[in-house]
């Protein structure tokens, strides 16, 4: 094949990058991407960033594109490491998050140095990637990279994988040949849709809103509306940060252990609309709503199909402007707020702890949420404790929370890490149980190098909290889900960061004040009671009363 002499295939690409906005690359480096990297490290907006493990740097791109809706590289070598990218990209395609995956798949020619064989995974990706494509030919490269960033960002958001050959990147580009545009997001139908869902508003009794991640953009938007239209607002699950928890026509965040008061204003909705959510158990409440008495309305691009009973109607749309739109046509009303907002008041006032002999995870919310900046981006792992501090810490800032909603363990050091990247003037804080920091948390390391001084706090019980329960609830015994105790104040030091153990409430807020000043990442290992599973549960009490918790200590 013969190229007119121009640019290679990596210069090319990062220049397409670049266009499109890309920030930020992450990867574990190594042989792999050999002329790309080069080219992207002499590229001054992009920022190449090397973690220590593959799915930290997965986790970390799929917060990056969660915290600023613009997609970040990924990038992983054949076999083991693309194996590892996984979980990660899985998180994206099913939280609905831009992301470019980048492949290593094996040389279209010989190579003269010898290598271990290792298995091409790129079908493996196809399930949970919303595009993937693959190529041996080098010149077809940049038009497929225009291709998948526009699939990751366009409709539906997700990752985009590309399988692209070890040695395509070197080679000249044909400068002749015409690669597709960058597109730019479209605002999708409005005028009659607007029109037709006013109507459906101005008739329902009782209107309620499911407001997902895709609606962060709308939020002042639909803080109008909510009070000229007398909407109750929902958020789905772990998107407390798309309508401000304090707001008159808050309802309550739609997660785990939700009371029945607390549910009222979607117990009693006529018309529910859900803008730019996905409608997930959890978010649904085990799919209980909405019922197939209440009206639906889904507006977002690129949605996936439902199968519901109950009038269903579908609107192809970015939130923001079909919110706009709705405010002009529909007609001003007031309704009385539901009981629901003075409910999620009540269920958000964090108890008495003074009584309990061992730190509370009660006690660690209100401390950090008293001392830390009202915008600080908090990220999470999936675990029990993850429970206080949805309940507890009350969002009010926009772009806020960061957090998975298939459950994945080890998201939450990686996430601090990329949103500090991303937004290095916030205060960013991770909250991980003990069992997911020894997953992931060697990203620490990263935050060292890159002056990211993000505070990770550990809710340490020695216990697989969440395993615990269901065992003890379903055979009043437990089995494997003693996990010790760890130093990890003495790890954090030697990994860099700041490390303190906390073992006494009182200690909490000048440990935690502390933190907030220091200019480098730090950890605060904080022993928590292994008896406090959950806000309302405690351990003994599923046991049964004769049974002690188990000791960590």
């Amino acid at each position: 094949m013969r190229y007119q002499l121009g640019p290679s295939v990596a210069q090319t690409a990062v220049r397409i990058l670049t266009e499109a906005g890309i920030r930020r690359v992450y990867a574990v480096m190594g042989e792999s991407f050999l002329e790309l990297l080069d080219n992207l490290q002499a590229e001054r907006s992009i920022n190449v960033v090397s973690a220590r493990h593959d799915t930290g740097a997965a986790f970390m791109a799929e917060a990056d594109g969660k915290l600023t809706d613009q997609p970040a590289l990924l990038l992983a070598s054949r076999g083991p490491s693309a194996a590892n990218l996984a979980i990660g990209v899985q998180t994206a395609f099913q939280d609905e998050t831009p992301m470019i995956v980048l492949l290593e798949t094996p040389a279209t020619t010989p190579q003269s140095t010898v290598s271990l064989p290792t298995a091409d995974l790129t079908a493996m990706f196809e399930p949970i990637a919303k595009w993937s494509g693959r190529t041996d030919d080098p010149s077809e490269v940049p038009g497929l990279l225009v291709e998948a960033i526009n699939n990751a960002r366009m409709g539906r958001p997700g990752p985009a994988v590309l399988a692209v050959p070890s040695d395509a990147w070197g080679v000249p580009f044909d400068s002749a040949k015409p690669v597709a545009a960058i597109k730019q997001r479209q605002t999708g139908a409005l005028g009659r849709s607007a029109e037709a869902v006013a109507q459906l508003v101005d008739d329902a009794r009782y209107p309620v809103v499911i407001v997902g991640g895709r609606a962060r953009s709308a939020r002042e938007e639909l803080m109008a509306a909510a009070d000229e239209l007398g909407f109750s607002v929902y958020n789905a699950f772990r998107r407390q940060d798309a309508f401000p928890e304090n707001h008159a026509r808050y309802a309550g965040h739609l997660g785990l252990g939700i009371p029945a008061r607390q549910l009222d204003a979607l117990e009693r909705a006529d018309l529910v609309l859900a803008l730019g959510a996905s409608l997930d158990e959890v978010t649904t409440q085990g799919y209980r709503y909405p019922t197939p008495s209440q009206t639906l309305v889904m507006v977002g691009t690129g949605m996936a199909e439902t199968r519901r009973r109950g009038l269903t109607f579908r609107i192809d749309s970015e939130v923001e402007p079909f919110i706009k739109e709705l405010r002009v046509v529909a007609k001003p009303r007031a309704r009385r707020a539901s009981a629901a907002n003075a409910a999620v008041h009540t269920f958000m006032t964090p108890p008495d702890t003074s009584q309990n002999a061992r730190v509370h995870p009660v006690d660690v919310i209100r401390v950090l949420r008293k001392l830390a900046p009202e915008d600080t981006i908090v990220t999470s792992d999936a675990g029990n404790f993850a429970q206080f501090m949805h309940r507890y810490w009350m969002f009010t800032a926009p772009r806020s929370q960061l957090g998975p909603s298939n459950a994945a363990m080890g998201y939450a050091v990686p996430a601090a890490v990329a949103a500090k990247l991303a937004e290095p003037r916030r205060t960013v804080v991770a909250m991980v149980g003990d069992g997911g920091t020894l997953m992931t948390g060697q990203e620490i390391d990263t935050a060292v190098r890159y002056r990211a001084p993000i505070i990770v706090v550990v809710f340490q019980n020695g216990l697989h909290g969440t395993y615990a329960m269901h065992q003890a609830r379903a055979h009043g015994r437990l089995s494997g889900v003693s996990i010790g105790l760890v130093d990890f104040a003495s790890w954090a030091r030697g990994l860099g960061a700041a490390g303190y153990t906390v073992d006494d409430r009182d200690e909490l807020g000048p440990i935690i004040a502390s933190a907030l000043v220091r200019q480098r990442p730090c950890v605060i290992d904080v022993r928590t009671d292994p008896d406090v599973v959950t806000p309302d549960v405690r351990l003994s009490g599923l046991l049964g009363a004769s049974r002690p918790a188990p000791q960590t200590e």
